[in-house]
C-alpha cells in the first residue's frame, strides 16, 4: 500500500454504457468534477453523452490521472489493459454485482472522490499476467500475446473432450494434468474463476500465482500456489489438437498442439485506487461470512 499526493488534473471516464444506472451516475460524476475544476475525458461515444472531451480509449490513460470504471469487475478488466506503463491509477464503482475489484459502491461515489482530489488516498500495485503463445515461426507466423489482471485459462471448446495439458514450473517440469482446463491466476483473481475450481483465496499483494485444475480427471490435483517469479508452460498432447487461451475471460486465441503458452508475470502491474475498505471487510460482505 502506498500515498498518493499527485495532483489530479484531468479524470477519464470508462462507462459501461448498457447500464442506464451506470451512463446516469457518469452523468452526475462529470458534473461534478467540472464544478471543481477537473477536467474531464471518456471514449468518443461515451463523450458525447457526458459532454466530456473525446479520447480514443486506448489513449485514455495516457491524458487522465485517474480513471474510474463505472460498471462492474468486468468492465474494470479491461481498463486494466490500457493502463500500461504509465500505471495510472483505477477507481472502479461497483453497480450492484459482486464486485472484488470494483468495491466503492455508489452511494460513496462522492466521498470518495472528494478524497482523491484531496490526495488523501492510498494505491496499491497488482499484478498481472503476461501469456504468449509461441506459433510456428517456420511459417512465419508472430508470437501472440495477451494480458490478465485476473487469470489466464488454458481450456478445452465447449463439447470437445477433456485435454491433456503438460505443464512446466520454472524451467521443470511439474505435472500433467487431464482436465477441462487450467486456470493460472493471480492473487487479484483468486476469487474469481479460480474459487470456482476450488482455489485458495490470496491476499492481493502477495506474490504469487495459483494453478487450479478445472474438473481434473486424477482428483489429487489440487490447486497449488507458486511464487510469481516463475515463469510456466503449457503445452497440450494426447489426442488434444486445439485449446482456447482465454485472458481475463474477454480475450480468446486458439492454440494448437504443436504450440506452447509461457505465462509469467507482466512487466507493469496495475495501479488501484484503495477503497478505504480492508479486505477482511470486502470478503465478509461479498461471501457473507457473517
Amino acid at each position: 500500500m502506498e500515498h498518493r499526493r499527485n495532483p489530479i488534473a484531468t479524470v477519464g471516464l470508462v462507462v459501461r454504457r448498457d447500464k442506464p444506472q451506470a451512463l446516469t451516475l457518469a452523468q452526475e460524476i462529470a458534473a461534478w468534477l467540472r464544478a471543481n475544476g477537473v477536467r474531464v475525458a471518456a471514449e468518443t461515444a461515451t463523450a458525447r453523452l457526458l459532454g466530456a472531451e473525446p479520447v480514443e480509449l486506448a489513449k485514455l490513460a495516457e491524458v487522465a490521472d485517474l480513471i474510474v470504471a463505472l460498471g462492474g469487475d468486468g468492465t474494470l478488466l479491461g481498463v486494466a489493459r490500457l493502463a500500461g506503463a504509465r500505471q495510472t491509477p483505477i477507481l472502479g464503482i461497483n453497480l450492484g454485482g459482486l464486485g472484488f475489484l470494483t468495491e466503492v459502491g455508489a452511494n460513496e461515489v462522492n466521498a470518495a472522490l472528494k478524497r482523491v482530489l484531496e490526495g488523501e488516498y492510498q494505491v496499491e500495485r497488482r499484478i498481472m499476467l503476461e501469456a504468449t503463445i509461441e506459433r510456428d515461426a517456420g511459417a512465419g507466423q508472430q508470437p501472440v500475446k495477451l494480458r490478465a489482471l485476473n487469470d489466464v485459462v488454458i481450456g478445452r471448446e465447449a463439447g470437445s473432450p477433456m485435454v491433456e495439458i503438460h505443464l512446466n514450473a520454472n524451467g521443470e517440469y511439474f505435472c500433467s494434468y487431464h482436465t477441462d482446463g487450467l486456470i493460472i491466476a493471480t492473487p487479484t483473481g483468486s476469487t474469481a474463476y479460480a474459487l470456482s475450481a476450488g482455489g485458495p483465496i490470496v491476499y492481493p499483494t502477495l506474490g504469487a500465482m495459483v494453478l487450479a485444475p478445472i474438473c481434473p480427471h486424477t482428483l489429487s490435483n489440487r490447486p497449488v500456489v507458486v511464487p510469481d517469479s516463475f515463469e510456466l508452460e503449457a503445452r497440450i498432447g494426447g489426442a488434444s489438437r486445439e485449446v482456447i487461451v482465454t485472458a481475463d475471460g474477454q480475450q480468446a486465441v486458439r492454440m494448437r498442439a504443436a504450440e506452447a503458452v509461457r505465462v509469467r508475470k507482466a512487466e507493469h502491474a496495475v495501479v488501484l485506487v484503495h477503497s478505504f475498505h480492508s479486505y477482511f471487510e470486502l470478503w465478509r460482505n461479498k461471501l457473507r461470512w457473517g
